[in-house]
């Protein structure tokens, strides 16, 4: 089991190449979905200081909410709404660097400033969402959507 205190240090790039080994060992052996994916959003939250990181899976041809680090979330998103619907339309990853100019963003927070959403494909169906949003405008970059993309690829196979 990994250590319960997180602390990354170095460049982006540095601290996803330090976080993401500790994920997959809270992850391996597990069995529970929803266990795994409550320990990789509260790794995320402790090791980026994220505003919000969470998991939606498609449920009934809706996004549902699961596991989530952060405030009160939107409990279901439909297909092609918001940021993490259209993510799950397009089957791609969307980096939001401003909510506001997003056409159709869903404000679940008004403290959430930028945003970024991968989705989570297995069998090449989208399955969930991993949504991250930020405090901060234009928080996300090129490094945070090639990490978390590799995470999400890695993780579908424990989903």
């Amino acid at each position: 089991m990994a250590e319960a205190n997180i602390l990354l240090t170095g460049t982006k790039s540095e601290k996803y190449t330090q976080l993401l080994p500790l994920i997959r060992s809270l992850v391996e052996g597990e069995k529970d979905s929803i266990a795994n994916l409550a320990n990789v959003s509260a790794a995320l939250k402790q090791g980026f200081n994220f505003f919000w990181v969470g998991f939606y899976l498609v449920k009934d041809n809706e996004l549902v909410l699961g596991p989530f680090q952060g405030p009160i979330a939107c409990t279901r998103i439909q297909h092609g709404r918001g940021v993490c619907g259209t993510a799950w339309k397009e089957a791609t990853t969307i980096l939001v660097p401003n909510v506001d100019e997003f056409p159709g963003h869903i404000a679940c927070s008004s403290d959430s400033k930028s945003e970024i959403v991968i989705p989570i494909i297995k069998n090449e169906q989208v399955i969930g969402v991993l949504d991250v949003d930020s405090d901060q405008l234009n928080d996300f970059d090129e490094t945070d959507k090639q990490y978390l993309t590799q995470l999400c690829q890695w993780l579908s196979d424990y989903l």
